[in-house]
């Protein structure tokens, strides 16, 4: 696959990354993904993979827009979603990840009563979406100063959901910034909103539920909602890549 222009050497040599990601304990985190709606992934990316996609921000030729998110009401900061052809290092990673979470999604589904089943393969997923319209790619890069945060939300982009998305935390904490800490609330039915905080350390994901996720309960299996943002910056810049295997209208 061809690459955005001028992207740093290290977003270009991703050759391990799929061997990479097959090495993590993915028992582990399909356990965590189903009883905390969560799981990190811990060093997903080494920390000049992180730096150099994290360089890529102030250049425009990766990106298909921007959006500064004080204008939508989002929250502060500002995000850019990548372009087609994506750099080699997203381009691996996305669909090496969607292959161990299609599993996670389609146990889910079946839980919650939902007809949809993924396939196997990113590429097949992806070729459902742009049938229906949804053409333009997800990944982003978001950027955080002193000050920013991002409201609690969810990613929904169209029709077709992949359930499960990742985001990997660029940026050193303690060094490269303060607080901007990933936050995810959960809401069950009758229930008081319930949060979770959840620590990253550069290089560090964490794959947690789009929109909703399966919890066995005494009269059986119910859907419980969440969204996710995190809080505001204290000091310092903090870059994310965000990994959303289903593409936008």
């Amino acid at each position: 696959m061809a690459i955005a222009k001028r992207a740093p050497a290290a977003v270009n040599d991703a050759v391990d990354l799929a061997s990479h990601v097959e090495a993590l304990d993915w028992p582990q985190i399909s356990s965590e993904l189903d009883s905390q709606g969560c799981a990190v992934l811990k060093g997903l990316l080494t920390p000049d993979q992180s730096r150099a996609v994290a360089e890529l921000y102030p250049d425009d030729a990766n990106f298909r827009s921007r959006i500064v998110m004080g204008r939508h009401g989002f929250g502060r900061g500002e995000y850019k979603y990548f372009s087609y052809p994506l750099p080699d290092l997203i381009a691996q990673l996305r669909p090496a990840l969607y292959e161990h979470l299609q599993g996670v999604a389609n146990r889910w589904n079946e839980a919650m009563g939902i007809d949809i089943r993924y396939p196997h393969g990113h590429a097949a997923f992806l070729k459902r979406c742009h049938e229906a319209g949804q053409g333009r790619p997800t990944p982003l890069l978001l950027q955080y100063e002193a000050g920013d945060y991002n409201c609690l939300h969810q990613d929904l982009y169209g029709e077709h959901v992949f359930p499960l998305q990742v985001a990997i935390l660029l940026s050193e904490p303690g060094r490269d910034f303060t607080g901007g800490e990933f936050v995810l609330t959960e809401q069950r039915p009758r229930m008081q909103s319930r949060a979770e905080v959840v620590p990253l350390k550069q290089g560090d994901a964490v794959a947690f539920a789009v929109h909703h996720r399966p919890v066995q309960g005494t009269r059986g299996t119910y859907r419980v909602n969440l969204r996710h943002g995190v809080s505001r910056i204290r000091s310092g810049q903090r870059h994310t890549l965000g990994m959303i295997f289903h593409d936008a209208k």
